[in-house]
């Protein structure tokens, strides 16, 4: 059942571009290879360059590679939460204001890599383990309705929206 598209009803309109940036039948697929792209996107780029940021106003390489796996963690929790049959609703967070507090300048572009990548065994071990049932599970986050399989989707179409939007 993860495998299957989720329908719109299964989650805010504004996950629609990361559920679309999906391939049908590539969910499962995209989860595995993305910790590679990432990090041949970003072979060869020098610590101090990744430090800086793309625009005025805008985050640094080392930002956007931080948000990946803060934002990994948050959904998967989510999605962890609303399997287990936990009805409780589940706040936000400000994306911004934890890219100001995550220090990721402080750390190399080897190092955000090597977490993400472990943010992503993480996850793929909590999908892959899933009962079958857990998939169509609701709950309510940053208040709008969500389901598994909608996280789930959402988790690659977020890192896949990154990499399309990458400009290196």
């Amino acid at each position: 059942m993860l495998a299957m598209r989720p329908q719109a009803d299964e989650y805010g309109a504004f996950y629609a571009g990361y559920v679309a940036r999906v391939p049908d039948g590539a969910w499962l697929e995209r989860l595995y290879r993305q910790p590679g792209e990432l990090e041949a996107r970003l072979a060869g780029v020098a610590d101090e360059q990744a430090a800086l940021p793309l625009a005025p106003g805008k985050w640094s390489l080392l930002d956007m590679i931080t948000h990946l796996s803060d934002t990994e963690r948050v959904f998967a929790f989510r999605l962890l939460w609303f399997a287990r049959g936990d009805a409780a609703e589940l706040p936000g967070f400000d994306q911004d204001a934890w890219a100001r507090e995550s220090g990721a300048s402080r750390r190399t572009v080897a190092q955000a890599l090597d977490e993400f990548a472990a943010v992503r065994r993480a996850t793929i071990a909590l999908v892959e383990g899933l009962p079958e049932q857990a998939a169509s599970r609701r709950g309510i986050a940053n208040g709008h309705p969500i389901s598994v399989r909608a996280l789930a989707w959402i988790i690659a179409g977020h890192v896949q929206h990154h990499l399309e939007h990458l400009a290196i």
